[in-house]
Formats: C-alpha cells, structure tokens, sequence
C-alpha cells in the first residue's frame, strides 16, 4: 500500500508516524512545500520575543531525523500543485521549478491554513508581516535584530495577536493593538475579556478597540499606520494578526466537495467527498459536537487527534470514527491567563440556543495558603436541564487545570451537576476544599431551581434606573465605589431595615463577587419579597465591565511599562510605612486591612498593602477621595498589586466624588442634535473640567443623536424604533447646523472651515471631554421612546432617569439647558 501525505506539522506528521506503527512494510511519502516538517508553531511567538532562546527547540523533528526513525521518504520543498482521483496522480513542482508525478493508493491531505491578508494600500510594504511558520519567524526575528525595532503594531487582537503583542513588548518594542471589535480575543465574552483590556494597558499597552486599519504607508522612518477614525501614527514594523483561512485551493482543483464555511468537507472517518482521499487539520469542516453546525477548529490538539485516527481509518478501512472538538484553547496574555472551551453566550445566543450563564470568583488555591491569586470562571449551560454548553475562565494561576476538567465534562454530555459531584485534589498550596468548578457548579444549581434569580451586567447596565439597587457590602467598602444609585444596606443589617426596601418595585441586590448578594436576597423572599434578582458576579464583573478604556495617544504608541520606582517617606513622620499582606483576601477582606492599618498610625504617615484583589488596588483612589487619604503609589506585578497610602489630617473634610450642594459643579442638559449647539456644549463642558470641576451632560431626546456611535451594532428594534432610525441622524458625523444649513452644505462648510482653522472637530472635543472625566448621561425615557438601544450609543455612556439628573444637579452651581 502507497500512503502519500500532502503537509506535516500536527496532523500530517502525526498520521505518517502512525501509518508506521500500523503496517510496517507500507510505502509512506510525506510531501512539504517548506523546509520543515515537525515544529511547535505555539512556540514561535516565545522565541521572537527570546524567552526561548534557541531556535532548535522549536524543531520536535528534523526531515532527516523523522525519515531515519519512521522509515518515511520526506520531500521538503516539494510542493503538490494539481490532484487527478482518477489516476490517483500528483503533479509536483520542486524547489528549482522542475515538475513530476507521484502515484498514490490513499492520499491525506493537510494544507493547513493561509493567513488573512486584506487588499489594503500598502500591505505589501517592507516591515508588515504574518506569521504562520518558521520561514515567517526567521523573516520576523531578522528584521526586528537588522532595523532595531522600537514601534510595533499589531492588527488583530487574537490568541496569537495578543501573544506576539506580549513577546514583542518582552523584546523591548513599544506594542500597539488595533482590533476591529469591541473586545479583544473574540470567542470569549465581553465580560471576560475586559480584565485583559485592563491588564494590557496596565502592561503599556496602547489599545485601539472597535477600529479598523485602512491604509499603510512606507516612508524614510517607517511605517504610517492609518485608521478608520482618521488617526495615524508610526512604527517600526506591523504584524498581521488577524485571521486564517483553509488552504482549500489543491482540493478545490481536485472537484474535492467544501462545506458551508468554507473549508474540506469530510465525513466521519475523515474521508472528503472523493474516495481514498482523506484530510484533516485546519482545512477541514466539521459538526460541532454540541450544535451539529458545521465549523472550523484551528487548534493543535484536534489536529494530532485526527491525525492518529485517520491514520487508522486509511490503513485499517474506515472503523474509526472522530467525535468532534469543541474548541479548547488557552493563552498567556503577560501574567494572565484566559482559557476557554465549547460555546461562550455570544455564540450561544447568535444560533438561537436558549442558555443561561453564570460568573464566580474563586482564589487559585486556599486564600489562607500565601499567594492565592482570584480566578473567575464562567459557565455556560441549559437553563433547564444543566447540560454543560461551555466555560471561560481568567486568572493568574490554575486557569489550565479548571478548564481542562470541564473540557472532559463537555465532550461527554456532562452537566453543571457533574461539577458538584467531581472530585478533585485537595492541599491548601493547590486548590480549596470547595474548588471553583464546584462553587460554579452550585451557583449553577441555585439559577436552575430558582433558589437565585439572577440579572446579569449587561441587563442591568440597561435598565438599572427602572429598579432599586441595593449594596450589601460594608460601608467601606461601599467607600470604595458602587453601582451609580445604589443604595447601601450591609448584609448583616439587612432584617433591621426592611422598611426602606419596597415591596412592590423590583430589587436588584450585589456584593462583590455574588455570595453576599445571594445571602440578602434569601432574607428577603423568606420576608415575602417576590421581585428580587442577584447581580450575577457581582459588583467585580460589573464594574470590570462597564469602566471605559482610556484612549491611547495615537501620535505616540505607548512604551514598554516599567515598573515605578520606589518613593521614599517624604511626609511630616520619618518613620517607615506599616506593612499589610492582604493577598488572597477576598472583598472586603483587603478593605478591612487597610481601614485597620490606616485608624492605628498618625496622620501623615503611609500605609503599604499587598492585595492580590484587582477591584481594591483600582478602587483605592477612589477611596482616598472620599476619605480625606492621599494615593502616594500603586504597582502590579503577576497578580500582586502594592499600594501605598498616606494618612490624611483627621481634622480635614472629606471631598466627595461629586461636588457638595451649592459647589462649583457644572452640568448641562442637551435637548438639541444641531452642530452648532452640540459643539458649543462641548466647548463649554471641557472648558469647566479644564479648571477641575465636575461635569454632567445628560442628553435627551434629539440629543441622544450626538452620542451615538459610527459603526453600529445590529439591533432588533420594533416598527417605530425603525421609523425613528431612518428619520434620525445616523451619527454625530450628519449633525445639521441650526441655522443656515442649506441642505447639509452648511454643516460641510463649517467642518472644513474648523479644520482648516485648527479648531477641533465634534467628535474630538466629545473625546477630549471623556478624557476629562465629563460624565455622559443618556435619558432612558428618550430612548425607550425613540427606540434607541444601548447597543448604538457610545461605550462610556451611562443610562439615567430624571433622578439621576436631578442628583447632580444639586450638587452643582451652575445648570444650562442647550
């Protein structure tokens, strides 16, 4: 029998080695366009950015060396341009461009995939590259060693894209990340992917979320990078980051049948539309073992799988069936970690699955064993019968092991019930008595029997003004920020104060991670109340969720961070600051440390915690505000914040996060969406912050048109918010003057007139006072009677009612109506 093999890497290779343990007497020819057969493509990034320092560790097998063990004529540099089934014949053209045939009895084809490469202007320029193998890496590893790279650009914020931003700015290079979407690494959730948004900018990343690359230009200095918002800025080098796609164009030549997304069809036994013709790998469609859609799984680990059972299924007859991967993945995303496997919400709610979904927050092992590290895991599952959909999880430690766990459940029907039941190892350096895929499994159980009605971030982001939010947490750590509106009534205060909760409106309640949240609302419906909901996750995931991103300086890609340097005691005490270890305290666990630590010094004296709780080392500026402290430092480092405070003088009063009644804040009400009055209202809310004082513009009715976004999401919306869509501007960029308009000549006029002029646009005074902090109120009123979603307005923008106006406009001096 004569095997010939089109591709090594995972699934090529694999299957040649195991063609050979199966029949030792067959003729087994692996057929490679490159140079190499056997590499660990995962580890590319790793070594452009040296933390593998040695190019051989990549190469698992030589040619020469796979050939001698496995008795395997190997052709390098032998690429198969045609297929002929009938004769079973390959053309194939050598390095020097001289072509033969080759004869097979079964052929397996693994051609991997091509990375996506737009017809963009000046995508072919020297110093924009894509990286696929080690011909891509060598090119890479050169150019950054010959140009001494210190700007680089990544496009596309995958798994790879997020890799090779983390080994670039472990080179030295300054990295930016632009992504067309709204979060980084697609397949997971937005809620799980915003700790990572945080972590790169902590790290000196530059983040560009929802832009696109338009445009690259070669110049004496580089390259200038254009985007879609109009701005530009210069780097070094540009890597490509933003896809693959099957390399289906030999099997299409051949009249091989494709599938609907795109890549090789093939059956159960892995064998195409044609027979004795097999393929695996990246090219290769297959059902999704949880949807029966059909899919494309660009992974490693279903790659090696396929390649030992097609191996079997050639040499043995088709006996072997493959059951399908459910997309297991994991990434280092500097000291992060995000893994996930099977079907995230967006997914799920994008083929019209029903689900329900979960959010817990865990420590990495016991929280009273040193250097417990949180941990969050979401699940996905059905709201009925538990059945396990899929689980995403983001930490520092111990993220591998959680997943891969659930992975198992998953492939095997498994249910949230199955997390309750599985048994786990257990040391306090390793894990909790309770571990986190158990506690997710509870959690999971109490949605299921409707012990925990539940609302999740993103619900409550869009109707929080029609409820009554209750904070269940400490007062301190209430000091620390809430959910705007919220009102605080601890936990263990919560049968003292029943009355001040009504019956009859609905109750949304939250605590850090959920437990507290959960514990109040059972309080509550064992006193009657009916219309209670738990915020799932938490204030942790709620706030991670909702914080904006501050936009990067375009003209400028941030530099690689470094650590800030240690700052002596320079306070009126000579004396060293008091020392806490909070790490592995949960809220309010590392609240609690420092108000303890803070009430047993003098004023002017600092206080220095260690905290492995992200929200704290966020939040703690927050907190100095209100309590009259000053934030002298703040440090990550792996998971591990340090925060040094000073005492303020007790004597002081405590500025709060909104001025006092019949202070010096500012807020404006904007009715209008004329250009004219939209840019005097921005003109006057960034001159107010520019001297330090708080902000408000709550938009309302037409005004709402200012805010909304240019690149809208799709939204289902019903025959009069379809109406009201095609008679309203679509964004700020169709504002109309007031006056003098003349069919939009007008508004053209005065733009080109303010550019012209150096006067900055709509649309950058509106970012500029974000930069500020002039806080965006959109009316909830207006929209419901418009019909506009939350979907389509800007990411900062809060949802309020007239109460939230009122608020703040007690607290200001000065109100104007535009």
């Amino acid at each position: 029998m004569k095997y010939v093999i089109i591709g090594g890497v995972a699934g090529g290779a694999t299957a040649a080695a195991r063609l050979r343990r199966i029949d030792e007497q067959a003729e087994i020819i692996l057929l490679e366009k490159g140079k190499y057969i056997s590499y660990a493509n995962c580890g590319l990034p790793y070594y452009i950015g040296g933390v593998i320092a040695e190019r051989e560790k990549l190469l698992v097998q030589t040619p020469a060396s796979f050939g001698k063990r496995f008795r395997i004529d190997v052709r390098v540099e032998n690429e198969v341009i045609a297929i002929d089934p009938e004769k079973k014949t390959l053309t194939i053209r050598k390095a020097g461009g001289k072509e033969y045939e080759e004869t097979y009895d079964k052929l397996l084809l693994s051609p991997g995939a091509n990375p996506v490469k737009p017809p963009l202007e000046g995508i072919d320029s020297e110093g924009i590259f894509t990286l696929r193998n080690v011909e891509d890496t060598d090119r890479i590893k050169a150019y950054i060693t010959d140009k001494q790279v210190k700007r680089a650009v990544v496009v596309g914020a995958g798994f790879i894209g997020l890799e090779m931003a983390e080994n670039l700015h472990h080179a030295g290079i300054a990295v930016s990340v632009v992504e067309m979407g709204n979060q980084v690494m697609a397949p997971i959730d937005f809620s799980m992917a915003a700790p990572i948004h945080r972590h790169l900018i902590e790290k000196g990343v530059s983040l560009y979320l929802e832009e696109g690359v338009t445009r690259f230009r070669r110049t004496e200095e580089g390259i200038t990078v254009f985007l879609k918002s109009g701005k530009t800025f210069p780097a070094d080098m540009v890597l490509l980051s933003i896809g693959v796609r099957p390399a289906t164009a030999l099997a299409q030549q051949a009249g091989l049948e494709l599938g609907e997304t795109g890549g090789i069809r093939v059956d159960e036994h892995l064998e195409t539309s044609v027979k004795d013709i097999y393929a695996v790998g990246d090219a290769i469609e297959y059902p999704h073992p949880l949807t029966g859609k059909p899919w494309l799984n660009y992974l490693a680990n279903p790659a090696n799988r396929q390649g030992r059972i097609v191996a079997d299924n050639m040499a043995l007859g088709n006996t072997t069936s493959y059951e399908g991967a459910i997309g297991t993945s994991i990434a280092k995303v500097f000291d992060m970690t995000v893994a996930s496997t099977g079907l995230a919400a967006k997914r799920l709610k994008q083929w019209g699955m029903e689900y329900q979904s979960s959010v817990t927050h865990s420590a990495s092992h016991a929280g009273y064993y040193p250097d417990a590290l949180p941990l969050t895991l979401k699940l996905t599952f059905h709201p009925k019968t538990g059945k396990l959909y899929g689980a995403q999880c983001v930490g520092y430690e111990g993220v591998d092991k959680r997943i891969d766990q659930i992975a198992g459940l998953i492939k095997h029907g498994g249910t949230v019930y199955d997390l309750m039941e599985t048994e786990h190892t257990y040391a306090p350096p390793f894990s909790s008595a309770k571990d986190p895929i158990a506690i997710a499994g509870y959690v999971a159980s109490n949605i299921i029997s409707g012990a925990m009605p539940v609302i999740s971030w993103r619900e409550l982001a869009e109707k929080k003004d029609e409820v009554m939010l209750i904070d269940t947490r400490t007062p301190e750590e209430f000091s620390f920020g809430t959910i705007p509106g919220a009102v605080n009534i601890p936990l263990d205060e919560m049968r003292d104060r029943l009355s001040e909760i009504p019956a009859d409106k609905p109750v949304v309640l939250f605590c850090a991670v959920g437990l507290r949240g959960y514990l109040a609302q059972r309080i509550l419906i064992g006193r009657g109340y009916r219309n209670t909901v738990n915020l799932i996750g938490g204030y942790k995931t709620y706030s991670t969720a909702v914080a904006p991103i501050p936009a990067p300086t375009a003209s400028s890609p941030a530099q690689p961070a470094a650590s800030a340097p240690s700052q002596s005691v320079q306070s009126g005490s000579a004396k060293e600051p008091l020392r806490v270890n909070a790490c592995g305290l949960q809220c309010p666990g590392p609240i609690m440390q420092v108000k303890k630590a803070m009430d047993s010094i003098a004023p002017g004296e600092r206080v220095e915690i260690v905290a492995t709780d992200a929200g704290f080392a966020r939040d703690a500026s927050a907190w100095c505000a209100t309590t009259g402290n000053k934030l002298i430092e703040k440090k990550e480092e792996k998971g591990r914040y340090t925060v040094l405070l000073e005492k303020g003088d007790e004597a002081c009063a405590c500025p709060s996060s909104l001025p006092a009644a019949g202070g010096r804040g500012k807020t404006l009400i904007l009715f209008s969406d004329d250009l004219d009055k939209a840019l005097a209202t921005f003109v006057l809310a960034n001159g107010a912050a520019a001297t330090g004082q708080k902000v408000s513009i709550f938009f309302t009715f037409w005004g709402l048109n200012v805010l909304k976004k240019i690149q809208k999401p799709r939204t289902e919306k019903d025959i009069f918010g379809k109406m009201f869509g095609m008679m309203l501007p679509s964004s700020s960029l169709r504002l109309k003057l007031s006056k003098m308009n003349m069919m939009g000549l007008g508004s053209r006029m005065m733009r080109f007139l303010m550019k012209r002029k150096g006067i900055d646009s709509l649309e950058s005074l509106r970012s500029q006072a974000l930069a500020q902090g002039v806080e965006f109120i959109a009316c909830q009123m207006s929209m419901d009677m418009m019909g506009i979603r939350r979907e389509e307005l800007l990411d900062e923008v809060t949802i309020g009612g007239v109460a939230t106006y009122m608020e703040r406009a007690d607290k200001a001096n000065v109100n104007l109506f535009i």
